[in-house]
């Protein structure tokens, strides 16, 4: 790979309600070559609802054992992994409830791509407060992640979305793709 594609996948992992999708959009928009955004939810809104409807807890737990869930998610990733090799760049919206297993995963469909892993951090409370404003999350569902999806994970990068805004982190992502001599 070239300069220009130090890294072709951004893999942002963080729990719910922690700012992912925004820092996302953000970066999208400084950037001028194109970045396609994926994510856990796309393959929550891929599958039949009764299916995302059995994966989530009355208390906010997530349990992603549903073998027809892990099918479409295994069907997702090399389906990203396809559009990598085509040229893509990816930024990768993932929740690991798995932790390092999930990616492992990831790794293993993206083999040969140049990965930056990204930890997206947000203290509990606050992302607890972002759930109950959006209205579309099972009470409990951010606390719980919060902390959960870092455990036994290792970032190329950290940034912590609790008092900084998206536009301000897109920045610090970009930064670190330019020290790469991602541009």
């Amino acid at each position: 790979m070239g300069a220009d594609t130090a890294f072709q996948v951004v893999v942002l992992n963080g729990g719910s309600s922690s700012g992912k999708s925004s820092l996302c959009r953000a970066f999208q928009n400084l950037r001028q070559e194109t970045w396609l955004r994926v994510g856990v939810d796309t393959v929550f809104d891929m599958v039949a609802p009764r299916v995302a409807e059995s994966l989530i807890g009355a208390n906010g737990t997530v349990s992603l054992e549903v073998e027809e869930f892990r099918r479409a998610e295994e069907f997702f990733r090399r389906g990203v992994a396809e559009m990598v090799r085509a040229g893509a760049r990816v930024l990768i919206d993932e929740v690991f409830l798995s932790g390092p297993a999930g990616a492992d995963r990831w790794r293993e469909a993206l083999a040969g791509a140049s990965i930056l892993w990204l930890g997206v951090r947000c203290d509990p409370a606050e992302a607890e407060r972002r759930e109950r404003a959006r209205g579309d999350r099972v009470p409990g569902m951010a606390r719980i992640q919060a902390t959960l999806v870092h455990r036994g994970m290792h970032y190329d990068l950290e940034l912590d979305t609790t008092a900084t805004d998206p536009k301000s982190l897109a920045e610090a992502l970009a930064a670190r793709l330019a020290s790469s001599g991602q541009g």
